[in-house]
């Protein structure tokens, strides 16, 4: 009797060890997976269990094993992308079960804080703009899809993303849930490829960039304190690597092309900081997808016009640059400029209502970087040196169609606008000072071969120029192709 009694209890210990068969997000129902690539479909099972993964478009076999955690991963052989519909069939450990309704396509990961978090609904008094428009469009279930994962925060890796509905199809009754920036880009790379594409999104409104990253990295800045004391002390949603843990460690490895994010106002005040860590947050992110080449581009979002600190007024303009020197500094990387994207009245909305060109801006970027689209201007005009032109040496013979050189004349290089400025009168956001330090604001200008020149009355002896540089000064200069002038401070030596 005890013999028995001790081999039913072992059977019962058995039993509770062994984990059921199942998918582990964003495996799942209507997933996307990328196309030509050897495509990531996980799970869980018993710790040691053989798995058998078996996809409808070419009915082979391929194999995998749980580890020690039951976590298991299969690497499967993806088709070209197109809107046939797919089924995977998973065996093992002695259960089975079908991934229904999947697609191939092109997958991006997509990233950040609010304001890529912010679904189409909006935020509170944040409205998004299009919305009823948006809706009353043909569904579009087979071309845009998107896995949404809900902000969670955790002290310690999770294996699962724990607040998600999973993968949802482009409809009335789903796009209000979906991030609009990851919507938007979505439906521009589809309207252009015609190939579904598939978002994943996991971003935490207020999230610094020390939120996406793990302890051993934060530990040796030697700035945050780690410690559960510390931590809690903090708001909460600003809290060092809590978002890595619970958002991006349970995706990371989800086979995809690149990645997009918008991120950046939790760090306005230190962007002394800001590119060092946003180097090591990609170079991090990339090892956790296996890229070892930077061959999946990360495409970043400059921080629109807000009231950061009114007593200063120049924190969000320093974080910016500090945003445009990390796209620089960081190997295919790439940024969209926002400054013409905000209304007057939006100075205190950090969430402004503008994110279709956002995402339209995002998707510019990749299609003509990654899908081959060269006439598709992707890359802002942007200031790079403030210069004084010099008259013509006495009986020097002055140039063909020369302008006379006023006195009081600045000029500014513009690069990526080879086909000029889209105005040159009533302009916003730009002011010339002379060594007096006061600030006038510029209305007209010429431009000419890249150059942009600055004379007014007011100042007789420019010293420097600047363009949408304060917290809130938007600007509406464009290149001819319609991107905006990025916002510089520029001084003379």
């Amino acid at each position: 009797m005890k013999r028995c009694f001790i081999i039913a209890l072992m059977l019962l210990a058995g039993m509770s060890a062994r984990a059921e068969l199942a998918l582990r997000h964003p495996t799942g129902d209507h997933m996307v997976l990328q196309q030509n690539a050897d495509a990531a479909v996980w799970g869980f099972a018993s710790p040691g269990a053989a798995v058998t993964v078996i996809p409808s478009w070419d009915g082979k076999a391929y194999q995998a094993k749980a580890d020690a955690k039951g976590q298991w991963t299969a690497y499967v052989k993806t088709p070209a992308a197109g809107y046939t519909v797919y089924t995977i069939d998973i065996k093992g450990d002695g259960g089975s079960l079908t991934i229904n309704d999947v697609l191939v396509g092109e997958v991006w990961l997509a990233s950040g804080q609010s304001n890529m978090e912010v679904p189409i609904r909006g935020f509170d008094n944040c409205p998004i703009e299009g919305y009823n428009e948006l809706l009353t469009q043909a569904p579009a279930w087979d071309r845009i899809r998107m896995f949404y994962a809900r902000a969670d925060q955790s002290d310690e890796p999770l294996a699962e993303i724990r607040l998600t509905d999973g993968w949802q199809g482009a409809d009335p009754n789903t796009i209000p849930e979906m991030s609009a920036v990851g919507y938007f880009f979505a439906r521009k790379l589809n309207q252009v490829l015609d190939i579904p594409i598939g978002i994943v999104s996991f971003a935490r409104g207020g999230a610094r960039v020390e939120s996406w990253l793990p302890r051993e990295i934060l530990a040796s800045y030697g700035t945050e304190d780690l410690s559960p004391e510390g931590v809690n002390k903090m708001i909460f949603y600003q809290r060092p690597f809590q978002m890595y843990y619970a958002m991006e460690v349970p995706v990371r490895g989800y086979t995809g092309r690149g990645f997009i994010w918008y991120q950046g106002c939790s760090n306005v005040g230190k962007e002394d900081q800001f590119v060092a860590r946003m180097s090591d947050l990609v170079n991090l992110w990339r090892k956790d997808w296996g890229d070892k080449d930077a061959s999946m581009p990360f495409y970043m979002v400059e921080i629109a016009p807000y009231l950061y600190d009114p007593a200063n007024g120049d924190s969000g303009a320093r974080l910016r640059k500090a945003q445009h020197d990390a796209a620089k500094a960081i190997p295919n990387a790439g940024i969209i400029c926002t400054n013409d994207l905000v209304e007057p009245f939006e100075a205190d909305n950090i969430h402004p209502a503008k994110k279709e060109p956002v995402g339209n801006r995002l998707a510019y970027l990749a299609l003509n970087r990654e899908y081959g689209f060269k006439r598709v201007a992707c890359d802002s005009p942007e200031a790079t040196e403030v210069f004084k032109r010099q008259p013509p040496k006495e009986g020097e013979r002055p140039t063909p169609f020369a302008r006379p050189v006023p006195p009081n004349e600045i000029n500014v290089r513009i690069e990526n606008c080879p086909a000029g400025i889209d105005r040159l009168h009533e302009i916003e956001g730009l002011e010339v000072c002379g060594a007096d330090g006061v600030w006038y604001p510029v209305t007209d200008v010429t431009f000419n071969r890249g150059t942009m020149s600055i004379a007014i009355d007011e100042v007789q002896d420019p010293r420097a120029v600047r363009y949408g540089w304060a917290d809130f000064k938007p600007g509406n200069i464009h290149g001819v192709e319609g991107l905006p002038l990025v916002p510089f401070y520029l001084t003379l030596e």
